[in-house]
């Protein structure tokens, strides 16, 4: 790279200016896989119990958190892209809102609505439903945190497909529902696919909504993170390392194979059983 190809007049600058947040954004994890990996302490966290039930637990409690965020936050997503409305900024505040607030205050709001006194605690309880430390508690709160990332960013994507291209598709006759499965959809997948992989990552790493709503509870709610901050609380900073470098690959190996995915369809509008572009 020249520094003319970065920007001519202070390119220099740009160029050792990103140097410098690189460094600054990779060597502290790049030295802590490396650290876990040359000590041979991710080897026994592989091989830990208490790792694998947590490794388990979190990929399980993810997969479920990004399937109800892509079910429930798609169509938000769709009516926030279709236009404005009354209200529609109040609506966007308080998808975003998760973003800005710390987890521990997330965690507290979901565990006054949820819990045995909260504002939905007490009727659930009734029915015999408990929810706060629970599994599923763990699933709420990587819901709540990790949802305005798909949201917002399946609203962009969604809101940029032309216009144009979904009106002649209904001209064609194709019904509201095939127009977002046909075209919208294909045109958006890039965007989509991106949303749910930042949801994912950030439910894989949350942990302060989660120890609020739902504690630290071994092969129940002690997800990966949680298992980090443990074994550092209980001394043992290897076994922490080396849950923490286990967080790492994984979610940089997801982030890695995401981006190097090629979407190319191209969108059909199926109209007396004839496919056309």
């Amino acid at each position: 790279m020249t520094t003319r190809s970065v920007g001519g007049v202070g390119g220099a600058g740009v160029v050792g200016l990103s140097v410098l947040a690189l460094l600054f954004l990779a060597v502290p994890v790049v030295g802590l896989v490396v650290r876990a990996v040359a000590g041979g302490a991710i080897v026994e966290a592989v091989t830990s119990p208490a790792v694998r039930d947590a490794l388990v637990l979190s990929l399980a409690t993810t997969a479920v958190s990004l399937a109800l965020v892509v079910i429930f936050g798609t169509p938000l997503a769709l009516l926030l892209a279709r236009g404005t409305f009354r209200g529609s900024s109040v609506v966007e505040s308080i998808v975003d809102l998760p973003i800005v607030l710390p987890p521990a205050v997330a965690g507290l709001a979901l565990l006054l609505m949820f819990g045995r006194s909260g504002v939905l605690g007490g009727a659930l309880e009734l029915a015999g439903i408990r929810i706060p430390f629970t599994t599923l508690a763990v699933v709420l709160a990587q819901t709540f945190v990790a949802a305005p990332f798909f949201i917002r960013t399946a609203r962009t994507g969604i809101s940029s497909v032309d216009r144009q291209l979904q009106d002649a598709a209904r001209d064609l006759g194709a019904e509201e529902s095939s127009v977002f499965r046909r075209v919208t959809l294909p045109l958006a997948a890039p965007a989509l696919a991106t949303g749910m992989v930042l949801c994912w990552s950030r439910a894989l790493g949350e942990f302060g909504a989660t120890i609020m709503f739902a504690g630290n509870l071994p092969g129940v709610t002690r997800t990966l993170p949680l298992v980090v901050y443990s074994e550092f609380q209980s001394g043992d900073l290897e076994a922490s390392i080396a849950a923490a470098a286990i967080l790492i690959l994984a979610a940089f190996g997801v982030l890695v194979a995401v981006r190097r995915l090629r979407w190319g369809v191209t969108p059909t509008v199926r109209t007396g059983g004839i496919d056309r572009p």
